[in-house]
Formats: C-alpha cells, sequence, structure tokens
C-alpha cells in the first residue's frame, strides 16, 4: 500500500493509453477525474473504468456530475438531472396543507437526485461524485447561479443532506464544495482569481454555516479558489488558516479535502507571484488538502504538465521538502465505494431507482 496517494489527474481520451497508465501507475497517483471528452456511451465508460481498475484497484475514479450545466454524460440512457436550483424552488413553492410540507418533499427529491446519480455513474464504473455544491446563491456569481440549491444556508444544509444520503444509498461518498463559499464573489476562478471581501463573522454565519451543521456527516470537501483578504492573502485552498483552523478545527471537520483543479486561474498565483502546479500543489498539500486535482492537461503537449507534477512531486519527497501522509491516505481511501454496485440492467428495474425517477422535479 503506498503511503499517500494525494494526485488525481485526468486522462486523454475514452480509452487509457500507454502513457495514461504509466502516469496511473505511479505511486503518487491516486485518482482519475473524468470529463465529457472521456465519454462516447455507456459501455465505453465501464469499459475504460474497468481498464482504470487494472492499472490499480484503489485508483478513485471521480467526476463533476452535478445536475444541471455541469453533467458530463447525458445520452445513453443518464438521465438529465435538474440544476440543484430547482430544489430550492421546491421548497419555497411547492404547495402544502401543513407547515413544513414542501421543505419535506424538496429534501425527498433531492434524495432521490442523489440516488438516481449515484447509482447510475456506480453503474459504469465511477466511485465518486464531486458533489454537493454548498455556495449560497446571492444572485451574483454567474459561476455558481443554479448550480446552488439556494440563499439561505439553511436550506442548502437540509437540501445537500438529502442528496449526500441518496449518494449514500447509492454506495457512493460526497464532497461539498466551494469552502468557505463561491457565491458571493464575482469572478470566475476558472479565468480569474475572485475576492470576498467579507468579514470571517459575515462568512461563518452565511456561506460557511453548512460546513459547519454538516461537519459530521460530509464525506469530502473542496476548497475555493477564492481570496477572502480580511481571513487570509492567499486563496482558501492553500490557507493553513481555513483549512485548518478553521475547517477542521473550529469547524470539526474530519474528512477529507480536496483541492479544487491546480490548472485553473485562481491557482496560478500565490503571493503575488506566478507559480507551476508543483508549487500549487505542495502549497495546498501543506495547507491542509488531502488530495491535490490537475484537470484538462493530458491533452496538453501530450500531458507534459501531468508528467511535470509527478516528477516535482517526486523530487519534493527525496529532498524532503514534502511527505506522504498516512492519515490523509485514510481520508482517500475512505471515499472509495465499499459494496458492489448494481449493474445498469438491474439497475433500470430496481424499486428504489423507478421510484426515485418519479421524484425528480
Amino acid at each position: 500500500m503506498t503511503p499517500h496517494a494525494p494526485l488525481v489527474i485526468d486522462v486523454a481520451g475514452i480509452r487509457l493509453t500507454d502513457a495514461d497508465r504509466a502516469r496511473l501507475s505511479h505511486p503518487l497517483v491516486g485518482g482519475v477525474i473524468l470529463f465529457s471528452r472521456n465519454w462516447r456511451d455507456r459501455a465505453q465508460l465501464t469499459a475504460l473504468c474497468r481498464q482504470i481498475k487494472r492499472v490499480r484497484r484503489d485508483l478513485l475514479i471521480c467526476v463533476d456530475h452535478e445536475g444541471g450545466r455541469v453533467q458530463r454524460f447525458r445520452t445513453d440512457g443518464f438521465t438529465p438531472l435538474p440544476p440543484m436550483r430547482d430544489f430550492g424552488r421546491l421548497w419555497r413553492e411547492a404547495p402544502e396543507t401543513r407547515p413544513g410540507e414542501a421543505a419535506l418533499a424538496a429534501c425527498n427529491a433531492a434524495t432521490a437526485a442523489g440516488y438516481v446519480l449515484g447509482a447510475e455513474l456506480r453503474a459504469c464504473g465511477v466511485d465518486l461524485s464531486l458533489t454537493p455544491v454548498l455556495d449560497l446563491d446571492h444572485g451574483r456569481s454567474d459561476v455558481i447561479g443554479d448550480r446552488a440549491f439556494d440563499g439561505d444556508p439553511r436550506v442548502v444544509t437540509l437540501l445537500a443532506q438529502a442528496l449526500a444520503h441518496g449518494l449514500r444509498l447509492a454506495g457512493m461518498a460526497h464532497c461539498g464544495k466551494h469552502f468557505p463559499g463561491h457565491g458571493w464573489a464575482k469572478a470566475d476562478s476558472h479565468v480569474d482569481l475572485p475576492v470576498d471581501e467579507r468579514p470571517l463573522q459575515t462568512i461563518l454565519t452565511e456561506d460557511a454555516a453548512p460546513y459547519g451543521w454538516l461537519s459530521a456527516a460530509l464525506a469530502a470537501v473542496m476548497p475555493a479558489h477564492v481570496v477572502y483578504p480580511q481571513v487570509d492573502a492567499r486563496p482558501a485552498g492553500f490557507s493553513r488558516r481555513w483549512l485548518r483552523d478553521i475547517l477542521r478545527d473550529r469547524l470539526g471537520f474530519t474528512g477529507a479535502v480536496l483541492s479544487d483543479d491546480l490548472s485553473m486561474a485562481g491557482a496560478r498565483v500565490l503571493d503575488g507571484r506566478p507559480v507551476t502546479p508543483t508549487e500549487a500543489a505542495l502549497a495546498a498539500l501543506d495547507a491542509g488538502c488531502d488530495l491535490v486535482l490537475l484537470c484538462n492537461q493530458s491533452t496538453v503537449a501530450d500531458g507534459a504538465p501531468i508528467d511535470d507534477l509527478i516528477d516535482g512531486l517526486s523530487r519534493a519527497v527525496i529532498e524532503g521538502r514534502w511527505a506522504p501522509n498516512e492519515t490523509a491516505e485514510a481520508r482517500r481511501r475512505a471515499l472509495l465505494p465499499t459494496g458492489p454496485a448494481l449493474d445498469w440492467e438491474a439497475l433500470m428495474t430496481e424499486p428504489r431507482y423507478v421510484h426515485a425517477l418519479e421524484l425528480l422535479p
């Protein structure tokens, strides 16, 4: 068993290349993140996941599959899932004869969505979807927008908990994102470095509140590539104060912390200077991340950025600038499914799945 495999990388296409296999077999690589370019149909996706698991059974196969506009697989039987905002609207707008019935109906629907999402992915061999979004809809962030359940942290918390429950029923863990909140900052961290100027107490009371209320239940958390200058000059994903002092010590979170994509603009500058993916990865790991993601780089210069990251982290180990962490590795492994999944044909007639489809808004 590797003492710590923190790197999550992508692969180039619909089947593994020799270069993909070589990278995935490296002991510092602990996972794969899939994208739409890795999809043709269910049979191909299932075959790709099997290829990955033949390289190493413990590799964690991830995908951003939230519903709405962030859903990587949409055809060949995959259910088009609604954006999370639809569950918030159901909470607020569903008819009720007694107080609270609309909220309960919305939570039931969110649980159904989580089950459908997780069961369909697991039927094809995917281990983990990086969902739910815990950001609040302040009406300011286009990149979050309808990915958020609601603007009220209490509504977000209960709907996210319901969705996560559905994922757990399908045998899948979950990842709340983007800590402590991306909903207030207007800029998109994919192409810019967003800034949230609010004080710590405001953020803790509003945007970060779901992380405290769900601290006993969350399996994983992904921090935001957002700077909160009244708290730390670094983005949250590179901040020991946010990840260690606040998320773990103050809020009591004990699960895995996964960085957001280190190729995003919000991760390319630290302390006022440009950084390489290796420098960003080391900073994120030092701050408290257990896993670091580098996405959409296998098709850049034949995957040279991934090779550079693997080599750079290997050198850091040899030179004593970074040490593998067995606790972090245990957190990574805890995200792997522990039970068997229904195959697609069996899933299509499984009563819970059929009923869950009827409950989707």
